[in-house]
């Protein structure tokens, strides 16, 4: 049976950048697909926002196995962004997500700037959209295959263009890959950027010394779950001194206390990722213990916890 939330007095929903959310909590891209493989175990409805997985114009078979490599306190991952393309989300996904009531995140991702402003022209007027998360961790082919969201010029680009394509909030995915994120950050205020989310994975590998070679097929992939909190956190706080625009977090987030430590350092809202991989039911046990923590700290408001972190 899918579980909601339980009932409470405290005030949960918050504004991300005109993106009403019930409640501060979403999901992380990749890890949810569009919600429904898991709304046998959770009311998608109840969650603050579905973020969909990475959609791209045409569809990405992505990367060779084995792509998945266990690790202390974590996982890598090197999928490639698989999906298979605006078409189906547009005529399969997005319907049924809205039927079911929930409000709907998409996460857009391109090889080129051009396809990111395709792939948003293509939901654009849909109805069916709330906002955008645009991944800028993607290879760009127009400059020799470099991650987009490592430069700043190619972040402001990127980001004006997606800007003018809509009017709908519009979220930018940040990389933790940078030795600066807030450049990054203000590359992307700066060309029109709603709210910013993060952080994606950390680049990292693992090897099999038994057979002496890499875990992963393409070598190396992203690093998730709890091992990458502490830097997420840091990046979160960083990154809300040096911009104005909101900031949804993630990066390690299995439980309330998590989220909560993730507001007070300056997000809005949160997503839950990789914990959804272990216990379908992560994102709502999140949501009840941020109600837990709130009820047991006297708190009536949960905005009340954004940026309130005392150093």
């Amino acid at each position: 049976m899918a579980v909601k939330p339980r009932e409470t007095k405290v005030k949960l929903a918050v504004n991300l950048a005109g993106l009403e959310m019930k409640n501060p909590v979403t999901v992380a891209s990749g890890t949810f697909a569009a919600g429904r493989e898991y709304s046998d175990f959770v009311d998608v409805a109840s969650l603050g926002a579905v973020t969909t997985k990475g959609v791209s114009l045409n569809g990405w078979e992505g990367n060779a196995s084995p792509r998945i490599a266990e690790t202390p306190s974590g996982m890598l991952n090197s999928i490639g962004l698989q999906n298979p393309g605006v078409a189906h989300l547009r005529e399969h996904e997005l319907p049924w997500l809205r039927e079911v009531g929930a409000t709907t995140i998409v996460n857009v991702s391109g090889h080129s700037f051009g396809e990111y402003v395709d792939v948003i022209k293509a939901l654009d007027g849909t109805g069916m959209v709330d906002a955008y998360e645009v991944n800028i961790s993607c290879p760009n082919v127009d400059a020799g295959g470099m991650t987009i969201g490592t430069d700043p010029k190619s972040v402001e680009q990127v980001v004006g263009m997606c800007r003018q394509a809509t009017k709908l909030p519009l979220i930018v995915k940040l990389t933790p890959n940078v030795t600066d994120i807030s450049e990054i950050a203000r590359a992307a205020e700066a060309a029109g950027a709603d709210a910013l989310s993060l952080i994606n994975t950390l680049l990292g590998m693992a090897v099999d010394a038994r057979t002496r070679r890499p875990q992963l097929a393409r070598v190396v992939g992203g690093l998730s779950g709890p091992a990458v909190k502490p830097v997420a956190l840091r990046l979160v706080w960083e990154t809300s001194k040096a911009v104005k625009v909101p900031l949804l977090g993630m990066g390690g987030i299995y439980n309330g206390t998590d989220a909560v430590e993730f507001m007070l350092a300056g997000a809005t809202a949160v997503a839950v990722g990789t914990a959804n991989f272990g216990n379908p039911t992560a994102t709502v046990d999140v949501i009840d213990g941020i109600i837990d923590y709130c009820e047991q700290q006297g708190v009536e408001d949960v905005n009340e916890l954004i940026g309130a972190l005392e150093c």
